[in-house]
């Protein structure tokens, strides 16, 4: 049987995996014998090329030797070694893997070259990078720059609580680069991850790096918010004399007093845009926006939602929900429930560049409307189905709750 090395991936994605077979730990110890040799005897790689495997979710691990053995995930190396491992080898190994303590003295009680070699790669890293940055950068992101919060995802201080997501502490720093790297090269694919790692320079990335290599050097530093800035452009002053039309339904400067048509104003131009497309296309449908659009050029649309990013909003109608701000802030791991903040930012101003759209100021019962929707796949146009996965798993009340607090939102 062909034994196995992985790598971990850094991936925001709301794919729903459920393995029903139970996992062997000792089994799976002695088909994984051979992965020491570049993830150590304990799971700790034996450089920073290779990721940390020691403690990470036994579910995560199956998904992306899946993905190897069918070619999802490309690496020349993982490929031939995936291949012959069936469902159960795969599930055996990810339940060893996941009994592992990954705590630090399991890194320091490999013996030989492995962890020396680690400390010596490591150690100019971390002084370098600025550890404080990457922890500002991961649990509030930077709207200004349309880098989402990983917390939503990741967990505090990289501590998974949603399977499907990596843990990512105290992984190697040079690893956690490498990954970054790549999503903003686009070698690996993932439309979230993409997007946010686009936007990182490579300052962002490794500093990234330090605060997660030992989230704890830094347990008590202040993170620090990034504000947005508006800006006012020519596209932006000529969509205004364009949206005229658009003011019988969504309001003068885009603030709609019919609640169950959405505000425009300080929505992100890109998510306009795309949603216009859309309209016209046919891939999200409504019988009067396809008429309203259908003679729009994409100038027109790009000049549109500058003009309406540009407009301020007027508060929402909702009212402050303890069980809707836990859902935003935090999900909800039990039920696989993805985080708000990761998409939708910390103030629910969304993430322009990334196409995810401002929640904040909207009113609940356009909230309602479309979180049902999404539920129910009436609403299909959201990339890689992400919000599909999430609101199938929302209760009536959740969606209640959730609207509530993202319409009081400033």
């Amino acid at each position: 049987m062909n034994k196995i090395i992985f790598s971990l991936i850094l991936a925001v994605t709301s794919i729903n995996l459920t393995f029903a077979a139970t996992g062997n730990v000792e089994a799976g110890k002695t088909k994984a014998a051979m992965c020491a040799a570049c993830h150590g005897a304990n799971g700790i790689g034996a450089s920073e090329a290779f990721p940390n495997l020691a403690g990470q979710h036994a579910d995560y691990i199956v998904k992306q030797l899946k993905a190897f053995k069918e070619g999802t995930r490309t690496d020349p190396v993982m490929a031939p070694m995936a291949v012959g491992l069936s469902d159960q080898d795969m599930i055996d190994v990810g339940a060893y893997f996941a009994s592992l303590d990954r705590s630090g003295a399991v890194a320091t009680a490999d013996s030989g070259s492995g962890s020396g070699s680690q400390a010596a790669v490591q150690a100019p890293v971390v002084h370098i990078a600025n550890a404080s940055a990457g922890k500002s950068l991961y649990e509030l992101g930077d709207p200004s720059r349309n880098i989402g919060a990983c917390i939503g995802c990741h967990g505090k201080e990289g501590n998974s609580e949603v399977l499907i997501y990596p843990n990512l502490a105290k992984q190697h720093a040079q690893y956690i680069e490498k990954q970054l790297h790549d999503f903003k090269a686009t070698t690996r694919t993932n439309f979230a991850m993409n997007q946010f790692a686009g936007a990182m320079t490579d300052e962002d990335i490794a500093d990234m790096g330090a605060y997660l290599a030992d989230t704890q050097a830094v347990a008590n530093v202040k993170v620090k918010r990034v504000a947005p800035v508006a800006v006012i452009t020519e596209a932006a002053i000529a969509g205004e004399a364009k949206a005229a039309v658009c003011a019988s339904c969504h309001g003068v400067g885009g603030n709609s007093l019919v609640t169950m048509y959405p505000k425009l104003a300080g929505q992100n131009a890109e998510y306009i845009a795309k949603q216009l497309q859309e309209f016209k296309s046919g891939a999200r449908k409504d019988p009067i926006m396809a008429g309203m659009v259908a003679a729009l050029s994409e100038q027109d649309m790009n000049e549109l939602g500058a003009y309406f990013a540009s407009q301020k909003p007027t508060a929402g109608n909702g009212s402050a929900s303890v069980l809707g701000k836990a859902l935003y802030y935090g999900g909800d791991a039990s039920r696989k429930i993805t985080a708000c903040i990761a998409c939708h930012g910390t103030t629910g101003k969304g993430m322009a560049k990334a196409g995810f759209p401002a929640v904040a100021n909207q009113s609940v019962e356009y909230l309602t409307a479309q979180l049902t929707n999404f539920k129910a796949t009436a609403r299909d146009n959201d990339r890689n189905s992400m919000m599909r996965n999430v609101a199938k798993r929302l209760k009536k009340k959740d969606i209640d709750a959730l609207a509530q607090f993202m319409s009081s939102m400033k």
